[in-house]
């Protein structure tokens, strides 16, 4: 072997060792909580993911390799891959005693912060379990290689290939900081502060101090689970929706100015952003729409109520955190339509959400905006440009490849979904819920998988990963280039 894969396989050991810690704050909860049963199956899978990393670990541990971006790619993939397989074995061995095709899409779900599930019943699942969801959604936000890379000095060599791969968004070389661990560390301390203030938020608005962190934790990281299968519904609590409103927004938006706002104890920052005003103006815009919809629709009696709830379904849907209203896929006329496919746009570059990303939306826009100018005016000259500066052809390039590549995979995944027996407009909604990231789809897979055939739940898995990769990290491990030494 390599000293290349060698040095793959010591770091994908430690990663999935690291992953593996998720299982002890559900068994000890078990334990706390005196459930029956349920804290050996989590400690029996802290272990067993623990032996398959130190096997991995062990043999090639004094190994030491330069790491470059494609040994970044293949390292993400991977881990993404091994993290879901392992996470799965608590949902296999505990309630809900799901099938082992059920429990990868469950685990995947969380991890990718997709939200979408094949579980009903959650009310009567016990409370490790819960927890246990949500913490999988927690460390899906930010990515458990930005957590290794954050934590681990090992990883500080070869660490800026990470961090590349697993970023968000057209621009992937921006630091905070002058070193790629401490920006990985001040991305999670924001994370982890807002997951907080956010608890705190729901904590003091009604709920209990369970249901207000775990929700805070599938809220910030836009992941969509809930601790109850009405979700935000079982509190009927128009202050905790937006309350939901409020967090799902700030997990939408770039990491990075929340962090440099901090630093500055300064807001403006924000208005300095030209994706996000982009981001706020379409979030605005789609809920006046829905509204109007809405109310001149009958859905609800007052304008008030109608102009809530569109903004929550918006707001949920554009984040792709997939927290839903309910009914809403038999809402009137387009409005389930328009909010199951605005999660396509997805949020802002750099944030927790999945989706094509505003950037690279508003510059593809701009970019058919120039190519119909220079039909008019053969002989000028004309410049895309994002927030005032002009942004590089060779970026336009690669916006317009990786969209036109995520449009492929979709249409892919939509001719799958039907051949395993979805109806159109299922496939099309099973297709947003998973490559967006977004959870709730259309039709049969409005609010649950759990009613499809193992082909579908399996083309779901390969979506959600896909998703969250940004397609290109996976796709690039089938060129026989990336191969060649």
């Amino acid at each position: 072997m390599s000293q290349r894969l060698r040095a793959i396989q010591k770091i994908l050991g430690v990663i999935i060792v690291l992953s593996s810690l998720s299982k002890l704050p559900p068994a000890l909860l078990a334990l706390l909580w005196d459930e029956q049963g349920t804290a050996p199956v989590y400690f029996a899978s802290f272990l067993s993911s623990t032996a398959v990393g130190l096997v991995l670990w062990l043999p090639v541990r004094r190994v030491h390799y330069e790491l470059r971006l494609r040994d970044g790619f293949l390292i993400v993939t991977l881990t993404w891959v091994f993290a879901s397989l392992v996470s799965a074995l608590p949902f296999v061995h505990a309630p809900p005693y799901l099938s082992y095709t059920d429990a990868i899409f469950e685990a995947t779900s969380g991890l990718t912060t997709t939200g979408a599930t094949v579980i009903s019943g959650l009310d009567q699942l016990p409370r490790s379990v819960l927890f246990y969801r949500q913490s999988l959604q927690f460390l899906g936000g930010m990515g458990i290689v930005i957590l290794a890379v954050a934590i681990l000095p090992m990883l500080r060599i070869g660490g800026t290939q990470l961090f590349r791969a697993e970023s968000t968004g057209p621009t992937k070389d921006t630091k905070l900081t002058p070193r790629v661990a401490e920006t990985a560390k001040a991305l999670w301390a924001v994370y982890f502060g807002l997951t907080v203030l956010c608890a705190a938020a729901y904590w003091v608005a009604g709920m209990d101090l369970f249901d207000a962190i775990g929700h805070a934790m599938s809220t910030v990281s836009t992941g969509g689970f809930s601790t109850h299968d009405a979700a935000f519904d079982y509190w009927d609590s128009p202050i905790l929706e937006w309350i939901a409103i409020l967090f799902m927004l700030l997990g939408g938006i770039n990491f990075g100015l929340h962090y440099v706002a901090w630093r500055r104890a300064s807001m403006a920052v924000y208005g300095t952003d030209s994706e996000l005003r982009a981001f706020l103006r379409i979030v605005a815009g789609a809920s006046l729409v829905v509204t109007l919809v809405l109310w001149f629709g009958g859905d609800y009696a007052h304008l008030g109520e109608s102009f809530r709830l569109a903004v929550f379904q918006v707001v949920s849907s554009i984040t792709t955190t997939g927290f839903t209203v309910s009914g809403f896929d038999h809402w009137t006329g387009p409005a389930p339509f328009l909010v199951v496919t605005i999660a396509v746009i997805g949020g802002c570059s750099g944030s927790t959400v999945g989706g094509l990303k505003v950037a690279r939306v508003v510059m593809v826009v701009r970019q058919g905006y120039r190519e119909i100018k220079q039909l008019v005016h053969p002989k000028a000259q004309f410049l895309v440009k994002m927030g005032g500066r002009r942004v590089s052809e060779s970026v336009v390039l690669s916006v317009s490849g990786f969209i036109a590549i995520w449009m492929l995979c979709f249409a892919l995944l939509v001719v799958g979904m039907n051949l395993s027996g979805l109806d159109l407009e299922s496939s099309y909604g099973a297709a947003v819920a998973t490559l967006a990231n977004l959870g709730p789809g259309l039709g049969d897979v409005a609010y649950t998988f759990g009613d499809t055939n193992d082909m579908a739940v399996w083309l779901g898995t390969l979506g959600m990963i896909l998703g969250r990769l940004e397609v290109f990290s996976l796709l690039v491990l089938l060129t026989p280039a990336f191969w060649r030494e």
